[in-house]
């Protein structure tokens, strides 16, 4: 299977890398997907950017980079002459205090975003690991050595799961079914979000609702 990087990725993107993952009571055998790496920087997408569920309705997270030098997905460097980083932790805070786990993963987490990683392709894989670690998910992640053009290769997600069109992921894979959402009173269930929404709202349980362990 093969994937772009992504900021707290989307639920599907981790749905597909709990697909090929064994579960069961006496073996886990893990996953295996490969990152692009070799791609050029694709502006507006979810390389950079996530949707968590506020109070207000949902609200985009983003990661601003430098417009310079190799535009290499793996070369990207992160912008840290603003803020951002802080007002994106508050605006967690803001979201998720009321959220059954997040203040069991919120002192860890921030200590990662706090590392400050110079390159989105650091950046990203940090954060990547830590929902795999915290949602349960066996995945072996290999950074592509060359760029393998759309079409060529079997199981190609890289621009299928995009924020600005819908996709067919999650349904596909039976996943369809909502999960517990902190403001669901307000909006009803909300699709689409990053996998923090997921991980917050059903802490250990997000790897029973990725494979389908459900009633």
């Amino acid at each position: 299977m093969l994937l772009s990087t992504a900021y707290f990725p989307p639920v599907e993107w981790f749905a597909l890398l709990a697909r090929d993952m064994t579960l069961s009571p006496d073996r886990v055998s893990p996953s295996t997907v490969y990152l692009e790496a070799c791609e050029s920087y694709r502006k507006q997408t979810w390389r950079n950017r996530c949707c968590i569920l506020a109070g207000d309705g949902v609200q985009m997270l983003q990661v601003p980079v430098v417009h310079a030098g190799s535009m290499q997905i793996s070369d990207i460097q992160v912008d840290w002459s603003t803020p951002w980083l802080v007002r994106s932790q508050r605006a967690l805070d803001a979201a998720y205090y009321t959220s059954a786990y997040y203040e069991y993963y919120r002192d860890e987490l921030f200590e990662i975003m706090d590392r400050r990683a110079a390159l989105l392709w650091d950046w990203n894989l940090s954060l990547i690991r830590f929902l795999l670690d915290k949602t349960g998910i066996a995945c072996t992640l290999v950074a592509t050595e060359s760029f393998e053009v759309p079409g060529t290769v079997p199981d190609d997600y890289r621009y299928d799961i995009h924020p600005k069109r819908s996709n067919t992921v999650l349904r596909d894979l039976g996943l369809e079914k909502p999960y517990y959402q902190v403001f669901s009173d307000r909006f009803g269930f909300t699709p689409g979000l990053s996998a923090l929404d997921l991980l917050f709202n059903e802490g250990p349980d997000a790897l029973l609702w990725l494979k389908r362990v459900f009633g």
